[in-house]
């Protein structure tokens, strides 16, 4: 009787044990802690944490520690990561219609981003991928783009023949190659040292890059250009998401939600204050750009909104001219 009791006491505590064992959530991204994205992610973390308090254990692992931006979508599409947050720039391959994020001059600022990507349209996107194993849970801004090179680039005409730093976005190719460009794929992981080392002459980064990853050290001008977005998504892996019991999606869902309006504001507030910093420091040379300079760059560019018209749909973008005041 002893050991059948002993026994049914062991199997209570396996089980008991099996079921006090956290979810264990992995939460990857390529930039540092201080930028509006790292700041969003150890907020996740802590909602999470404390809405499903030992029901979750959210790990956060920051600045390419885990997986890098060339390997972080296959990562989460196999399961070896739960939650990440690349650029809008990195969905082309899963559906064509989110490179409408890349078109340039699109939007006017990041409120009108605010309002497409809170649109019907805009949260439409967000479920676009699922049948290729992605649900997108929100969008995290960065902010507005700035170019930066080694030389001034008051006109479009000045970009011609040098080498600019892409994401992995054919519109962002199309992009530069419509101002003379030349525009070289690399991971953002490589960036400093590419500038560094004159692999590629420019770039394009909002200020919480620019200033968090030292870029303004290594060029010598940006401009005050504001000709793009930089935004996340932030996605799961669909199988994973679907499968979880529903009180703890519905709790990772509130906290999530709260992480990326925390991480907005974030976005919104620190934007002029890194730009601050990269001028305090005068390792570069910001230069404001005109309304005539802009509107040149914006002329040179716009062939690119046909281009991608088929693929993006002219009623997406559309949508998105509207959210613009």
């Amino acid at each position: 009787m002893k050991f059948k009791l002993a026994i049914v006491s062991a199997l209570l505590a396996v089980g008991f044990s099996a079921q006090a064992a956290p979810i264990v959530i992995k939460y990857s991204h390529v930039v540092t802690d201080v930028t509006p994205k790292g700041q969003a992610a150890l907020k996740f973390k802590e909602l999470a944490e404390k809405k499903l308090a030992g029901k979750v254990e959210v790990q956060v692992f920051s600045n390419s520690q885990l997986f890098g931006d060339g390997k972080e979508m296959e990562a989460l599409v196999l399961g070896d990561v739960q939650i990440i947050a690349p650029s809008l720039a990195k969905f082309s391959k899963y559906t064509p219609k989110l490179q409408i994020f890349d078109l340039p001059f699109l939007f006017t600022d990041i409120a009108a981003v605010d309002r497409f990507q809170a649109s019907k349209e805009g949260q439409d996107l967000l479920r676009s991928m699922e049948k290729k194993g992605i649900i997108g849970l929100g969008y995290l801004h960065n902010g507005m783009k700035q170019l930066s090179a080694n030389a001034p680039l008051g006109s479009p005409t000045d970009a011609k023949g040098m080498k600019f730093r892409i994401q992995s976005s054919d519109v962002l190719e199309a992009q530069f190659k419509a101002v003379g460009g030349n525009p070289q794929k690399l991971a953002f992981a490589e960036v400093y040292q590419a500038l560094q080392t004159g692999v590629v002459d420019g770039t394009e980064n909002p200020w919480s890059n620019i200033y968090s990853k030292k870029f303004h050290e290594v060029q010598k001008y940006i401009m005050d250009s504001n000709h793009g977005v930089l935004d996340y998504m932030v996605i799961t892996n669909a199988g994973w998401w679907n499968k979880l019991p529903a009180d703890i999606r519905k709790g990772l869902n509130e906290a999530m939600v709260e992480s990326i309006k925390f991480g907005n504001k974030v976005a919104y507030d620190e934007d002029a204050a890194f730009r601050a910093k990269v001028i305090a420091e005068n390792k570069a040379k910001v230069l404001p750009m005109s309304k005539e300079h802009l509107a040149a760059w914006r002329t040179a560019m716009q062939p690119v909104w046909k281009q991608f018209e088929g693929e993006i749909g002219a009623d997406l973008i559309q949508a998105a001219q509207k959210a613009n005041k």
